[in-house]
């Protein structure tokens, strides 16, 4: 029979061996953390104010929607002036206007705006779903991002180390009707926006014709760097997503808008979520989707931000049973150890994205 202080001795060493590998909730604000996908198009600072308070540094990402050069600029003096403002807190990413496809000079105008926009302090490029879903060219057809009138503008940022991030498609619930989504927020986002909801469109590309075109464009591409922004529009599948880290080595993931289809496979499957997540925890980024576009209220839109990431690290770092009005069904929190945690809120921002490279964090 064991004496009561060697069982003691036993438990103790087992309690700190486990605070060693992981984190807790009380760890949220001590712990350094990056958000890969916010926008903040405003001149206040009521967003940076609250990242600082949890802890987060951010990329503020520009978004390309077809209304032509004059909102590019716009968003990009936003950007520019946060840069400038909060250089310790702020990185961005820069976006191009695809309205002018038509001119000749398209390519050679788009490189010049980036190289304006890397001069200037912009890490990386974004190109978002008007590219396969919305943009025609004059003689009416659809531009694919494995248009050959882009790979020009591809190679360029491979060229120079420069990451694409990409939306392209959009969930798989975006083809499925409402009362089948998988998750609320999609059936939500996709009731208020009907023009994005793919299924009252079955006159475009399909879901697989968007992801083919996307995995096409990463073929003719291999040396670029590319995030997948949304879960890469793989989110329906940890195995799916999991096929393309592996055939893609220059290819991560970030999580923004998406942590609805996590939660919902979780509920399915923790066990192979959770493996996922230590696997490839060199290829995911913590990332929200996030914004502000200088009309919320401020208590408000500080308040949803702390929640949504004191929720995420709670589903990151602990086991706890869990809800979210994103799913219907109640999961358990994932508790994945330290080393992941940090790539996925830190590290890999850093080495994918290069961000903050001599500010000493």
């Amino acid at each position: 029979m064991k004496k009561p202080w060697i069982a003691l001795l036993v438990l103790l060493t087992i309690s700190c061996v486990e605070k060693n590998e992981y984190y807790t909730l009380d760890d949220f604000d001590k712990v350094d953390k990056i958000d890969t996908h916010i926008h903040v198009f405003a001149d206040r600072n009521s967003f940076v104010n609250q990242a600082k308070k949890d802890n987060f540094r951010l990329l503020n990402i520009m978004v390309d929607l077809s209304k032509g050069e004059e909102l590019i600029k716009e968003q990009y003096d936003y950007c520019l002036a946060q840069k400038k403002g909060h250089p310790e807190d702020y990185e961005f990413a820069t976006s191009f206007s695809i309205e002018d496809w038509d001119n000749p000079d398209f390519t050679k105008n788009t490189i010049a705006w980036l190289d304006k926009s890397f001069e200037e302090g912009a890490i990386a490029v974004k190109v978002w779903k008007n590219i396969g879903m919305v943009f025609r060219d004059k003689d009416n057809e659809l531009i694919m991002v494995d248009n050959p009138k882009l790979d020009t503008i591809f190679d360029y940022l491979a060229s120079k180390k420069i990451p694409l991030v990409g939306h392209l498609g959009e969930p798989k619930n975006c083809w499925l009707p409402l009362d089948e989504m998988t998750t609320n927020n999609d059936r939500k986002y996709f009731s208020e926006h009907p023009q994005y909801h793919m299924y009252q469109h079955p006159e475009l590309p399909s879901y697989e014709e968007q992801i083919a075109a996307r995995d096409r464009m990463l073929e003719k591409h291999p040396d670029l760097v590319f995030i997948g922004a949304h879960m890469g529009s793989l989110e329906w599948s940890v195995d799916e997503l999991a096929k393309r880290l592996d055939k893609f080595p220059n290819m991560s993931i970030d999580l923004a808008a998406r942590m609805g289809q996590v939660f919902y496979q979780t509920v399915e499957n923790r066990e192979k979520v959770r493996a996922f997540f230590i696997k490839y925890q060199d290829r995911l980024l913590y990332a929200t989707d996030l914004s502000d576009d200088g009309e919320k209220n401020v208590g408000e839109m500080q308040k949803d931000m702390h929640k949504m990431w004191l929720t995420d690290w709670r589903f990151f770092v602990t086991d706890e049973l869990m809800a979210s009005d994103l799913v219907n069904e109640e999961f358990r929190g994932l508790k994945l150890p330290k080393e992941a945690v940090d790539k996925i809120y830190f590290q890999n921002a850093k080495k994918w994205l290069k961000m903050f490279p001599t500010n000493g964090i």
